[in-house]
């Protein structure tokens, strides 16, 4: 009887091929698989392929009204921050904690004496509690940005970096006043383009296309009733 295709000692099936022989005949497989590079063939067997019956879904496609996927998107962006505002504001919040504290430490630690050497007043002195007052303003401001940020108010954090970076930056410290005061004017400038083109949509704004009093000049439509002088 041939080799390999002898039963067992026990009488059953004859044992199946071996790890080596599977891979000998995978080998030529390998190699007629459409000349595909390596790259392609690994990315196709680790990869999921797309099932090609399964439709993709897109905003609004489960909606009957034409247009209310996309208005309901602008009214969420306009109403609240995305993630990557709030992640923004999440991290200036504290690092205007700190570079509050260091420029207040930095005021005091540089604070000139109370009188000359004359014994007059020195003018240029400040009192050691307005520090201590501007650092609370500093703190709450920070405090503000870190509210605002988390509960995804946009507008409402545009200010508070305003008016920390005016703050710092009126104490003469611009390169730490400068970056605060630019974040707050985009987030300012963008809210006020959002709510713009939200009003737009809606017909809320004058001139707008949906706007159901005025017609497309922004004048009020003349009124075709006629009232005969008295």
């Amino acid at each position: 009887m041939p080799d390999g295709a002898a039963p067992d000692a026990d009488g059953g099936a004859p044992p199946g091929p071996s790890l080596w022989q599977r891979l000998l005949l995978w080998l030529p497989h390998l190699r007629r698989d459409d000349g595909a590079p390596l790259g392609e063939r690994l990315r196709s067997a680790v990869l999921k392929p797309a099932d090609p019956t399964s439709a993709t879904t897109t905003p609004g496609a489960g909606s009957t009204t034409p247009g209310a996927a996309p208005m309901e998107e602008l009214e969420a962006s306009a109403k609240r921050a995305d993630d990557k505002e709030r992640l923004i504001g999440l991290v200036a919040a504290p690092l205007a904690a700190a570079v509050g504290v260091v420029v207040i430490s930095t005021l005091i630690s540089n604070d000139p004496a109370q009188y000359l050497a004359n014994g007059h007043a020195n003018p240029k002195y400040v009192t050691v509690g307005i520090y201590h007052e501007l650092l609370v303003v500093l703190l709450a401001l920070a405090l503000a940005m870190m509210a605002a940020a988390w509960f995804r108010k946009r507008l409402y954090l545009g200010i508070a970096m305003a008016l920390y970076g005016l703050a710092v930056f009126n104490l003469h410290y611009w390169g730490f006043g400068v970056p605060f005061v630019m974040g707050g004017a985009y987030y300012l400038v963008r809210s006020y383009r959002l709510n713009r083109t939200l009003r737009e949509a809606t017909g809320d704004l004058p001139g707008s296309r949906g706007s159901t009093g005025k017609d497309g000049s922004g004048r009020p439509r003349p009124n075709k009733r006629y009232t005969p002088p008295t």
